[in-house]
């Protein structure tokens, strides 16, 4: 058991004044892993009290931007000195496996170290404007938007994070973290790496506990200046509903239902490797998950036959085991939501191809089969709504036109991915797909210098690279009166 019983609240570990707490659990075996701190509204005022005295009158906003990047690659520096220990909770919380922990563990630091550089060139560019009035003169800051509030999902716990956080404290922001009930143990794990890294007290405060509790109150405070959420459509809906009331600064990084064009003159075994990756790649827990595959009709046939062959032979188990590549789904209430919509699927009339059910050699834990359908109505939810897990829907399409069409009937525009060894045919379709991420001959990589979110009900704003520092800045204008001339509106001269 790994028991943490208390929130970080301006540098200190402090129990919740409510008393209140949650289990946590092994998705690989259902087992109780630790009883975590549930922080109540009085926590969160606590939070953010911390978070806006830090960033009112503590020194942290008004530091260099070199002397925050320091902190920053300090930070980075402990999550790589913790790498294993933390890859190993991240698989036990999350239930991911190991080697994609790691992948993640090893992201999260390096995200540190780009905006530690990001804050660096924040110094020094204050801008000056040629103004057509010559008595005047101009210049344009960007200055830290305040206190930030970050709530992350448990699909990736350290690394939205990390795409949270480095961000906020390289513009010079406080926050207040407030990870997934289902993972907050790595969250946690950071609150002391920053601590150590020489954060000042109060600029990052970490509050487990329920989203509609800590969460809704911590969105609702007034003390709140900047809202980043990364989850569902309906709970983005609604804190954007209550951002509206104090009109907060939002940004929301929301779900995805990614279409995946294949044409028929891709290499089949590159494709079915890219459409595995798209879809089983961390359970098929994945925003941006290409879980529509749309193929030219000639490749249709031979390609579902050899994505179901290989999706079979997919290693499933417990994540620290050495050769597993697909673990567990985080929680008993996502496996039976991902079971509920292969069941609707079918009863739609969606053709199951493979998979579909629980492994027979899995007895304990929130364990599925990778699982593919053919032949999915275009109406039924399996086709149009996100599912978040190991299931791919594989659909034919005979011209590009048509593929453009059916790709882009959502309403979801997160990503979206094409295939081709027509690249000019590649590179048209990229501009005609409307989402925020397009890949070309792959699916999924993701680079801390590229902006990601999406269009339509996939969210608001960008992550990552520069524009994942413009989150957490406010533009600002300085203007001087420098003439030596009298204005003479009121006084006369």
């Amino acid at each position: 058991m790994l028991d943490r019983p208390h929130l970080f609240i301006d540098g200190q570990w402090l129990a919740p004044q409510n008393g209140g707490s949650f289990d946590v659990f092994d998705p690989s075996d259902a087992s109780q892993l630790a009883t975590v701190a549930a922080a109540g509204a009085a926590d969160v005022d606590l939070a953010v009290t911390a978070a806006r005295r830090a960033f009112d009158e503590g020194p942290w906003p008004r530091l260099s931007g070199a002397m925050r990047a320091a902190v920053l690659r300090r930070i980075a520096e402990g999550i790589r000195a913790r790498q294993d220990d933390l890859a190993v909770l991240e698989v036990r919380d999350n239930g991911k496996p190991l080697p994609e922990a790691q992948w993640d563990i090893g992201d999260a630091a390096a995200c540190f170290d780009f905006y530690a550089a990001l804050a660096e060139g924040l110094d020094g560019e204050e801008r000056q404007v040629a103004l057509a009035d010559a008595r005047f003169r101009a210049s344009v800051v960007r200055t830290p938007v305040g206190v930030a509030a970050a709530i992350i999902p448990w699909n990736y716990p350290l690394l939205m994070a990390a795409w949270k956080v480095a961000p906020a404290l390289a513009a010079g922001c406080t926050m207040v973290l407030k990870p997934s009930e289902l993972t907050p143990l790595t969250a946690l794990e950071l609150a002391n790496i920053a601590a150590d890294a020489g954060l000042p007290a109060g600029v990052l405060n970490v509050l487990p506990g329920l989203g509609n509790e800590t969460g809704a109150a911590l969105v609702e405070h007034p003390g709140v200046d900047k809202i980043a959420f990364t989850g569902s459509v309906p709970t983005g809906s609604r804190i954007m509903q209550a951002a509206a009331r104090d009109v907060k600064n939002i940004s929301l990084e929301l779900g995805g239902k990614s279409p995946f064009i294949v044409f028929a003159d891709s290499d089949i075994e590159a494709a079915v490797e890219w459409i595995m990756f798209g879809i089983f790649w961390n359970q098929g827990q994945v925003c941006s998950a290409t879980s529509r595959v749309l193929v030219e009709r000639s490749l249709h046939p031979a390609l579902l036959q050899r994505l179901s062959d290989e999706a079979q032979k997919i290693r499933i188990g417990n994540g620290l085991e050495a050769g597993v590549l697909l673990g567990p789904l985080v929680s008993a209430g996502q496996h039976a939501k991902v079971s509920a919509a292969i069941a609707q699927g079918i009863a739609d009339g969606a053709r199951l191809i493979c998979g579909g059910k629980r492994p027979a050699e899995q007895d304990k834990g929130w364990f599925m089969q990778p699982t593919v359908f053919a032949d999915v109505p275009l109406d039924c939810a399996l086709w149009r709504e996100e599912i978040f897990g190991p299931v791919v829907c594989v659909n034919p399409f005979d011209t590009e036109v048509e593929a453009v069409q059916l790709a882009n009937d959502s309403e979801f525009g997160l990503a979206a991915a094409v295939m081709s060894a027509d690249l000019e045919r590649c590179e048209r379709l990229a501009r005609k797909l409307q989402a925020g991420i397009v890949w070309i001959n792959c699916s999924q990589p993701t680079f801390s210098e590229l902006p990601w979110g999406g269009v339509k009900r996939s969210g608001i704003g960008r992550e990552l690279g520069e524009w994942g520092l413009d989150n957490y800045l406010e533009t600002k204008q300085i203007t001087r009166y420098q003439s030596s001339e009298a204005w003479c509106w009121y006084l006369k001269p």
